[in-house]
């Protein structure tokens, strides 16, 4: 087991490498290439810069976070065999250079959503909260409405930045796409990649949908245990995997996050560890990584991921801003810093329990 942190480069991220150096029991970064155009191959050079800049700072580049799918993929488009094509191209270049671990996600117009990004806590901390009135039931038109005139509250931390001018195109692409659509098209994506994953020894891991539902009516794809097996038995390859994202998954109660974690341990190639807070049948808001503080038993989800023989990248997800600190949301320095170490103990322990 690898534990890690998130990073987003230099100049967009205010935590720095040398600050991630200074964490016990972290020992490398999952980072991205946000100056790389969704679509584009990312080219040798940018890799090898950024894997040198983290090397120079005592640090391990362990994957890349995310290579995002080009639209024309997810919605079958004409073009979707050209953009596969450079997709392969860039897992060649990964591999070539030693990287091999790729997170990136399948959902339709945006990455991740909360209705609220600064949620002031009991405790003083702030933190990001999902409350669905605010965002489940509203038709595409009325939600493309409220961001254009600043109403609504809707925060979309997760969009690629061009998307956020695109947002009326990007609704209109995806009409008539249903699940078993965007599933399809998904399976014929991992298909056609696979034979250069095994060449280059580059793993594929889906990050869940966040939320684990439909919103704006647009389907969902990974959000379930049965979802996740469908998935990996249709495309039955060991570098076709999953990224276990707890907040994600169990954002949808019925969800067992600890069985899944010991059922899908062999196929989970990076895992996310963050805890939530219920706040109703599904609102939430992000807690700290302790059991103590949220609703998930963060010892027993670790240890199903160990006893299912899980040796993938970890990583604390998002944190809480803390102690003052303004950062972009959830991935300041502080909360991860110490969700770093919780579940390094947590591991620790756990190993050394077998022992005992």
């Amino acid at each position: 087991m690898k534990m890690a942190l998130r990073w987003f480069g230099s100049g967009a991220d205010s935590v720095t490498l040398s600050e991630i150096r200074q964490i016990p029991a972290v020992g490398g970064v999952v980072s991205s290439f946000e100056d790389v155009p969704v679509g584009q191959v990312v080219p040798k050079e940018n890799i090898l810069s950024l894997k040198g800049e983290i090397e120079a700072a005592g640090l391990k580049l362990y994957g890349i976070e995310s290579i995002n799918v080009h639209d024309a993929i997810k919605v079958a488009g004409g073009d979707r065999d050209f953009y596969i094509e450079n997709y392969i191209r860039t897992i060649q270049n990964l591999g070539k250079n030693g990287i091999g671990l790729i997170c990136y996600n399948f959902m339709p117009v945006f990455d991740w959503l909360r209705s609220e990004l600064d949620h002031p806590c009991e405790d003083g901390s702030f933190t990001m909260k999902y409350e669905s009135s605010k965002i489940e039931g509203i038709r595409p038109e009325v939600m493309i409405e409220r961001m254009r005139s600043g109403s609504g509250g809707f925060s979309l931390p997760g969009w690629e930045p061009e998307r956020l001018n695109r947002i009326e195109e990007l609704f209109d692409l995806y009409a008539g796409i249903d699940g078993d659509t965007l599933l399809s098209n998904l399976i014929y994506f991992l298909k056609a990649i696979m034979p250069a994953c095994e060449k280059y020894g580059v793993k594929m891991a889906i990050h869940p949908d966040d939320p684990p539902r439909p919103v704006f009516g647009l389907p969902r794809v990974i959000y379930s245990p049965e979802s996740i097996r469908r998935l990996l038995n249709e495309v039955n390859d060991p570098y076709n995997g999953l990224t276990f994202c707890t907040g994600s998954l169990g954002a949808k109660r019925e969800n067992d996050l600890v069985k899944m974690a010991y059922e899908f341990a062999d196929r989970i190639h990076f895992a996310h560890l963050r805890n939530i807070r219920f706040t109703g049948e599904k609102d939430f808001e992000e807690a700290a990584h302790p059991s103590a503080v949220g609703d998930f038993d963060m010892y027993a989800i670790a240890k199903a991921l160990y006893d299912g023989g899980f040796d993938g990248i970890v990583r604390p997800d998002h944190g809480r801003m803390i102690w003052g600190e303004r950062a972009r949301p959830g991935y300041g320095l502080y909360d991860r810093a110490m969700g770093a170490c919780y579940l390094s103990g947590l591991f620790e322990a756990i190993r050394k329990g077998e022992k005992l």
